[in-house]
């Protein structure tokens, strides 16, 4: 560990007089890709690319620094009075770190699945601690409270509510007391966010196409796992009642318009990766082959999108960008019975544009990424 930051050291003293991006650039590269052998942080394993106890404890220490920072923080609450006027952390006692509260959800949710994958991680005491602090039933019950408001139903719509059904989605499938014990605590949270979906999804006239956080198609994606995993059939069955309504007679997306300059979901993946989720196996590969036609006839130019600078907000959602790329391509190419090699190589493309960036020394892309690097690994 030493070595490394001696030679991060001797290079930066070495390019002292060029520019602050550069510099950061390769002090991150040397935090990603360590110098010893002994110390990779993914490895490939027939064919698919793995975390290794390295990466697992290094991609921990991502969430671990910022799931109790309360500030900077970005709200997205409505003000309907005063009450609200206060620290986040009053109102989000579970999740008031990270910089927002999807943030901080999906972050407690990766730390959860490291855990699972990696129970031996020097981190997991910590990760113990500040799990067992954050999702207590006391705070659980007031985070409840905001999602009870008329004022806030659009509150992390449908995002922010995906990713919390993922979180308990994790917790439910971990073999563990402080698992049984957290999903307990969760579980008002997750079956109310259940009723949000069940109330607002049929009420959509039209789906929402976007790159960020309303893209409808990835929050019902998550929630589509955490109602099978459950056997909530009347939330399954509103999900795939909205899937069919809104996508099943959809064709030709225009691929070639993406990315857009702040996007990390793609609008045409994440409906396909949706899609095999829906559809029977011989239906999907009929849809997909009419819906994205040129990842069969080899003439997509899907490339990996670039960030121009990881200290702003926006721009640094690309990075985010190649990972959730990488886990729909994987999710497509194992629903499908053609191009599947093609479909992994474009995956693993995107994947690895994006590994060296996780950490790339601001705020700006560290509070998250993690997240979105552990999904797309461990989604193969």
């Amino acid at each position: 560990m030493f070595e490394r930051y001696l030679n991060v050291y001797f290079l930066s003293s070495f390019f002292l007089n060029m520019n602050r991006k550069f510099l950061m650039f390769l002090c991150a590269f040397f935090y990603f890709f360590p110098l010893s052998a002994q110390e990779k942080l993914y490895e490939e394993q027939h064919g698919k690319y793995v975390l290794t106890p390295a990466g697992a404890s290094h991609l921990a220490k991502l969430p671990l620094k910022c799931m109790q920072q309360e500030f900077p923080y970005k709200t997205s609450v409505t003000f309907s009075d005063s009450s609200l006027i206060t620290k986040p952390k009053a109102y989000h006692p579970a999740f008031y770190g990270c910089f927002d509260w999807h943030s901080s959800v999906h972050g407690h949710w990766m730390l959860v699945r490291l855990l699972k994958l990696y129970p031996g991680l020097p981190e997991a005491p910590e990760i113990r601690s500040k799990l067992t602090a954050n999702l207590s039933a006391e705070n659980i019950a007031k985070e409840v409270k905001i999602f009870e408001e008329d004022a806030q139903k659009g509150f992390e719509r449908t995002y922010g509510w995906a990713w919390l059904l993922e979180l308990q989605r994790e917790l439910l499938t971990w073999n563990d007391p402080l698992g049984k014990q957290l999903s307990t605590n969760l579980a008002p949270l997750a079956k109310q966010l259940v009723r949000l979906y069940i109330n607002y999804l049929p009420k959509m006239n039209y789906p929402v196409r976007v790159g960020e956080h309303s893209n409808l198609a990835f929050g019902l994606t998550l929630a589509h796992d955490y109602a099978k995993q459950t056997d909530n059939d009347s939330l399954l069955n509103i999900i795939n009642e909205t899937a069919i309504r809104f996508y099943k007679n959809d064709s030709a997306c225009p691929i070639t318009w993406e990315p857009g300059g702040s996007d990390f979901l793609s609008p045409c993946l994440e409906e396909a990766d949706l899609m095999w989720r829906i559809l029977p196996t011989k239906v999907y590969q009929q849809w997909i082959e009419k819906f994205l036609p040129s990842l069969f006839t080899g003439e997509v130019t899907l490339q990996p999108g670039t960030v121009s600078d990881r200290t702003d907000g926006k721009l640094v959602h690309l990075d985010g960008l190649n990972l959730s790329r990488a886990w729909c391509l994987y999710g497509i190419a194992h629903h499908t019975k053609e191009n599947k090699a093609f479909l992994i190589k474009l995956a693993n493309e995107h994947l690895l544009a994006a590994l060296p960036h996780v950490a790339s020394g601001d705020y700006m892309g560290e509070h998250w990424l993690a997240s979105f690097a552990v999904y797309a690994l461990t989604m193969q």
